[in-house]
Formats: structure tokens, sequence, C-alpha cells
């Protein structure tokens, strides 16, 4: 009979600065944790760029998919204080938030946009693909690696367990809210998740929460609103993104036009070619990347070194408020004077558009339903969260979008070629903030 794992002899325990502690008392976990593709995520930052506006927000992948290990673990061991749960159950579900993030690459958003690859694709390869992670899973059964990655595609026949982790209320936000406040130093990400976690219910495809508990709930919702405007969408934090994707085109575009790189991008070829492996895949982290900033920093192509520089030295561009029915406008002079100054508008005259919804109620019909938080009323009835809360009811299916448009200030503040040129652009660009 083929061996499964128990569990460990003695607890494992990781100190963690948002957690207190993270506990390891299976086998399994333990051992996924010590896979070189687990570990490989030490080196992929949570926050991508963002440490280029909040100096503290270091922390990685590794530190966050362990705090979702850890969240699920309390979660289950709730569920199981209130009915029977299969321990091979709980496996999957601590296996499936230990890896939700596995396929994530380097300054991932960034990175998916340029190159159009799906982290959540690359998590089921490496989760079903020849990796370590698939063999240590497989010790639990032959089926066993296809039912966590079910689990992360939300696909898996027991809906309560993708809920846990893949709804709008689950372990993965809990952590990255709490664990992302706590290295940015802001207090926008702080909720209640103990009170969150004692009012959780178990109840058929999701988990519910007691009425008793709404305003810890409502306090988790609008973290999430505060968080999403001044951290994540931080205008400082999307010009390093609008800069790093820049980058990755400049030089997709140099190699597809057979340009000599000095340093050859051998790390970047598959992803060029669009046929990339996973082996190659997972070579790729922040090191990697940022190795061949720093080298194309000395490259002949004049864009690429400069944009490289630019990153490397946060010389970041500035950015404007526009609205693009306006901006549209005088987007065809913006144009011209660009190319007449000898400035790219591709690479130095971006717009970014940033939108979140906080929250949203079950529409039938729409693309990207996503199930309500219920509550758990006294009598035994579920009703969805906005129709209880004022709080939540202001902001429901209300979609925020902004605007900004960036570009290279310092480059048309200098006078000394082009200035009136220069000097039409500037007026034009401050015109759209009114």
């Amino acid at each position: 009979m083929t061996r499964r794992f128990g569990t460990l002899e003695e607890e494992k325990v990781f100190k963690d600065p948002v957690h207190r502690y993270i506990h390891v008392r299976d086998e399994l976990i333990w051992e996924l944790i010590g896979t070189k593709e687990f570990q490989r995520l030490r080196r992929i930052r949570q926050l991508g760029t963002t440490f280029l506006t909040f100096h503290g927000a270091e922390h990685t992948r590794f530190n966050h998919s362990l705090g979702v290990y850890e969240i699920m673990r309390r979660m289950v061991e709730n569920m199981e204080e209130r009915e029977n749960w299969d321990p091979e159950e709980r496996l999957v579900c601590l296996s499936a938030a230990l890896l939700h993030d596995i396929g994530h690459g380097p300054f991932s958003h960034s990175f998916e946009k340029v190159f159009h690859t799906d982290h959540e694709e690359w998590t089921r390869e490496i989760i079903l693909g020849d990796t370590e992670i698939k063999n240590v899973l497989l010790v639990m059964g032959e089926d066993f690696p296809k039912k966590v990655a079910d689990v992360i595609a939300k696909t898996y026949e027991n809906k309560l367990v993708v809920s846990l982790i893949s709804s709008q209320i689950d372990a993965d936000r809990m952590d990255y809210l709490l664990r992302d406040a706590f290295y940015t130093g802001v207090s926008y990400g702080q909720f209640d998740m103990e009170r969150i976690l004692r009012v959780m219910r178990p109840k058929e495809d999701q988990a519910v929460f007691k009425h008793s508990g709404m305003h810890a709930v409502e306090d988790y919702i609008m973290s999430r609103y505060q968080m999403y405007w001044q951290v994540y969408f931080h205008p400082v934090t999307r010009s390093a993104e609008v800069i790093l994707s820049k980058i990755l085109h400049r030089a997709k575009h140099l190699y597809s036009n057979k340009y000599k790189f000095k340093d050859k991008p051998k790390h970047f070829y598959s992803l060029f070619s669009g046929k990339i492996t996973l082996e190659d895949y997972l070579k790729l982290d922040e090191s990697v990347i940022l190795y061949y900033f720093q080298e194309w920093q000395n490259e002949d192509d004049p864009i690429l070194k400069d944009l490289c520089e630019r990153f490397m030295s946060r010389r970041l561009f500035k950015y404007v408020e526009c609205d693009p029915s306006i901006q549209m406008k005088v987007w065809p002079e913006l144009i011209e004077l660009f190319i007449k100054i000898g400035l790219d508008p591709n690479y130095y005259l971006v717009i970014d558009s940033s939108s979140d919804l906080p929250y949203d109620f079950y529409r039938p019909g729409e693309e990207e339903e996503r199930l309500p938080i219920h509550l758990l009323m006294p009598n035994g009835d579920l009703r969805e969260l906005s129709r209880e809360s004022d709080v939540v009811e202001a902001i429901s299916g209300k979609k925020r979008t902004d605007h900004k448009l960036y570009f290279a200030k310092d480059i048309l503040e200098d006078q000394s070629t082009f200035p009136k040129e220069k000097q039409r652009i500037l007026s034009l660009l401050i015109a759209q903030e009114g």
C-alpha cells in the first residue's frame, strides 16, 4: 500500500508579524513548503512595484501564501467543530490555500499584460505538471493534485471549499489586506478578522456570517475599498508599473526586430516567442528581471536605456488626471508634438486606468457573477449583506474608475531643445486637469 502523509511528530511553527504564529502539523503541508516551486515565491514580491511608493512593501508571495494557509487552517477547524469533514477534504483546502499563488510571475500583473500569460493557468500547470509539488501531492493519491487544482480553478464539486479561498470574503483577501496594510504602514486595511472567523458558519455552497457579526464584515468591506484606492492604485505605483511594462514591451520589440543586445536576454527568449515552457517559467523571478534592467541601462537603444535608468533610479513619470472624452480631443496634437521633439509617444505618453468594485450583489446573467455575502439571521433565514447594511448598500455594485495620463515631465521641462513645442505640450497636459 502506498504511504500517505500523516502528521508531524512535532508541530512546526513560523513566526509571522500578521498572525503571530503559523502552525504546520501536517506532513503534506510541510513537504509542499519545502519544494523548489514554493521556495521560488520568496523571490517574488507580493505587491510588485509598490515598494517604490511604500518602502516597507518588500514582503513576498511566500509570506502571503503561508498567511492564507493559516487563515484556512483556522477556518477549517471552525467548520470541523460544526459538521463532520472528510480528513482528505481538509487537506485539499489547506493545500489549495498554500498553493493558490504558486503560478505568479515576477511583477506579476504587469508581466501578464505584456506577455499574455495567466498566473491561474500557470498555477494549474505547476500543480499538474512535472514538478516537485505534484510529486508531493501524489503521495495523497493519484487524483489529489487535480482536486487541489480544481479548487483554485473554482471547478471543484464542493463549492463551500471553493468559497473559502475564492469569494468576496475569503482566506486570500483577508490575508492580503492585513499583510499589505502592515507592510505598507497604513491603517486602512485593518479589520477584526478574529470576529469574522468566530461568526462564520458553513451553509451548503458557501460560508455565511451570523447577523451579530455584521459590523465586522462591514469593516472588512470598507478596508478593502480604502486599500485599493490608497495603496493598490496609488499613482506613483502605477507610474512605476507603466515604466516596467514599457521596458518589457521595448525589449520584446527590439528582439523581434533582430536588435543585438549586449547581454543576450536568454531568460526572455521563450517569452518573446510566445512559446514559454514550464521549465523556463519557473526560472523567472524578480532577481532575474532586475538583473536585466540593470544591464540594459548600458544598451545602445536610447529608449530601453532611459526606461531602465528611470526604473532602477526611481525617476518615474509624472501624471495628470484626465477625462478620456476630453483628452481625446487633444490626443492627435499631443502625438504630433511628441514625434516632432523626438519622444516616442508609445513609450512616453501613456493613459492608465484603474477601477474597482468593492462589493457586488448577485445579478443573474451578468458577466463574472459574484456570490453575495449572506448574513444568517436569528430565525435561520439568509439575508444578502447590502439589504441589512446601510454602509455596504451605499457602495454595492458601484464601480469606481479613474484615468491618469503619464508622461516624462523632466524631458519636457528641459527647454534647451524644442522650447516652443515643449511648452505647448505642457500647457495641453496641464489643461487636462482643469
